[in-house]
């Protein structure tokens, strides 16, 4: 917050010797800089096995993992691609031992797991030894803490489903009759913390970070299920679809999906876990890209406003007893850089361009503001 807008990282820290950062602050849309770097357009007439690993934490590139493998099926009609999902951070997966991360415990060395697919693998197809008889997607499910195999990802078997925020801080996972909206004010200068804690640099636990210190914010909406009387697993996308107004000309979004954990739950890993909120997934949109990430858009302030965006891919068993729970924020600092909350070049914003926004989140008939999931069928 010392720092100030981004324009002051140069004059502050990197005095222009950072090319990177010059040419990512120069090209702030997708452009023909970031189209050049986007090799999901190249992932054609592959020829070799490929085998994607990725981790459900990888706090740096979740998205890469993901969408490498989806690029790979969508563009090679006969190919031999298969996916490896576990429960680990960035790399995690050539430790010797991945048993625990955080407040989770995953009651086994899933690397041991991985390692004898990954060994096989490499056997197999550059050794011409032994077999490798994986599935196409081999999927560490979180919340159960089982792994998965299935013949394609997202998998065959799930259906869509949406859930809605309504009144009162509900989520109903069927229609109701909402009325209204409920709304919250966005202030720059004390923007919601990714974390509930202060390090000199990014704490990866985000990912699975306990969400009650932002519930108990007034800039953060709430919406939360009744208890669920039966096991619920997600497997695939998931889609944030909001109807909004804000009061100025652009606010990020940012939805949250989270497993309430009942008050009578015991320790985990050695540590207290009865109420936790712990986040699944979380992804932010920057709004003036609604429509865009090439052409950005003001919006018209009190206008109603469909946003509509991806987070990425989950597997996860929200057990009988537990809750779940959607928050929608508009800042995620300092994971996120702090919007001006007016359209502009933010790379160009000073201090006195950044201002309060009134945020409102609509939910009756006409403007069904909701998430949509895949949940696996029975």
């Amino acid at each position: 917050m010392q720092l100030g807008p981004l324009k002051n990282v140069n004059k502050n820290c990197f005095t222009n010797r950072s090319k990177i950062w010059n040419e990512y602050l120069q090209h702030d849309t997708d452009d023909d800089y970031w189209k050049a770097r986007n090799i999901r357009t190249h992932l054609t007439n592959i020829k070799p096995a490929v085998l994607i690993v990725g981790g459900w934490f990888d706090a740096e590139d979740l998205f890469g993992s993901l969408n490498t493998y989806a690029a790979i099926e969508q563009k090679n009609a006969v190919n031999n691609n298969r996916l490896i999902m576990g429960p680990w951070t960035h790399g995690a997966w050539s430790r010797g031992k991945w048993s625990s991360f955080g407040s989770l415990d995953f009651t086994a060395n899933t690397n041991e797991y991985y390692q004898k697919l990954e060994h096989s693998f490499f056997t197999y197809y550059l050794q011409d030894s032994g077999t490798f008889t994986a599935a196409e997607a081999t999927v560490f499910e979180t919340g159960s803490n089982q792994w998965k195999e299935y013949t394609s990802w997202p998998p065959a078997n799930v259906k869509k489903q949406n859930w809605y925020v309504s009144n009162e801080n509900k989520l109903t996972f069927e229609p109701v009759s909402a009325t209204g909206y409920d709304e919250y004010v966005s202030d720059p200068a004390n923007p919601v913390p990714y974390m509930n804690t202060n390090k000199g640099r990014r704490n990866d636990e985000y990912m699975i970070a306990d969400q009650r210190f932002a519930s108990q914010r007034k800039d953060v909406l709430c919406f939360e299920s009744t208890v669920l009387d039966k096991d619920m697993t997600l497997a695939g996308p998931i889609t944030a679809d909001l109807f909004v107004s804000i009061s100025g000309t652009d606010a990020d979004f940012i939805v949250k999906l989270i497993d309430v954990l009942p008050d009578t739950a015991s320790k985990e890993n050695g540590k207290e876990v009865a109420g936790m909120q712990r986040l699944v997934r979380a992804e932010v949109l920057r709004g003036k890209f609604r429509n865009s990430f090439s052409k950005p858009e003001p919006f018209e302030p009190g206008k109603i406003t469909h946003v509509r965006y991806n987070l990425n891919d989950v597997s996860h068993a929200f057990k009988k007893g537990h809750k779940v729970m959607i928050q929608i924020q508009s800042s995620w600092f300092p994971l996120i850089d702090r919007n001006p909350q007016k359209f502009m070049r933010i790379p160009e914003a000073d201090e006195v361009d950044f201002q309060t926004a009134i945020i409102k989140i609509y939910h009756d008939k006409e403007h069904p503001s909701h998430i949509e999931v895949y949940e696996m069928e029975r």
